[in-house]
């Protein structure tokens, strides 16, 4: 696949119509770490969100595989409109539920999740709408998860998503596109032009769904992709493109 181009910039996307910018967090905002708590979190990060947030007359939104409590505890609370848990949890700026509540997984799957991790070797991850194994640590492990998390999923209807050294176990129906739509159908959302930008495989879903609704992705890092249209070296790109 050959390189996609950098895309204009924030504010000649935004004279031709009204942009509604979608942003994951991990590996498009900030610099993927070995363990999800391992991250740095530049100082102003959330600062600088809000003063884009009102460039943009409030149509920024967050949309991150973490639950939001995990997103908050590294950014403090924020009056953005957010996602997390792969969409399955969205909030509107002042924290009204957007769409219907993420569903957990029972405890005693649960339970079978963390003795399957401990005895392999997984490092894992509750979460609202699902639990994840992590395996950056040794990423050999891959296999053997893909096969267990397949297993599983197809036992109990649920969804296998695959991230940077993480395989998740979630419900039905949690995936980026949901928050996009989710999202895009609140004010003051509804109208604008969506743009999704994401550094993951789970993000091409929420680029998908950009399109979709007129907008298009914008792919962070070196990896193909199906639905962008432009793309941004790293996270620090991404942080000069924003004006952060």
């Amino acid at each position: 696949m050959s390189k996609l181009p950098a895309p204009p910039t924030l504010e000649a996307l935004d004279r031709n119509g009204p942009l509604a910018l979608f942003l994951d967090f991990d590996g498009t905002l900030v610099d993927i770490a070995p363990t999800p708590d391992g991250i740095f979190v530049p100082a102003g990060l959330a600062d600088a969100l809000c003063a884009l947030r009102d460039r943009l007359g409030g149509r920024l939104a967050l949309v991150s595989g973490r639950a939001l409590d995990d997103l908050e505890g590294h950014l403090g609370p924020l009056a953005i409109a957010r996602a997390g848990s792969h969409g399955s949890d969205c909030r509107a700026a002042d924290g009204a539920v957007l769409g219907d509540a993420p569903a957990g997984l029972p405890e005693e799957l649960l339970a079978t999740i963390h003795q399957f991790a401990k005895r392999e070797g997984f490092d894992t991850e509750d979460k609202p709408h699902g639990a994840a194994l992590h395996y950056r640590s040794n990423p050999s492990l891959e296999d053997a998860g893909l096969v267990f998390a397949r297993e599983v999923a197809s036992e109990h209807g649920l969804q296998v998503k695959r991230g940077k050294c993480v395989i998740e176990l979630v419900a039905s129906g949690a995936d980026k596109a949901v928050a996009v739509r989710n999202i895009m159908q609140a004010s003051p959302f509804h109208g604008a032009v969506p743009v999704f930008v994401g550094d993951d495989v789970t993000d091409e879903d929420g680029m998908r769904a950009a399109a979709e609704l007129g907008g298009f992705g914008i792919a962070v890092g070196e990896r193909p992709s199906d639905n962008a249209r432009y793309s941004l070296e790293s996270p620090a790109a991404v942080q000069h493109w924003l004006g952060l």
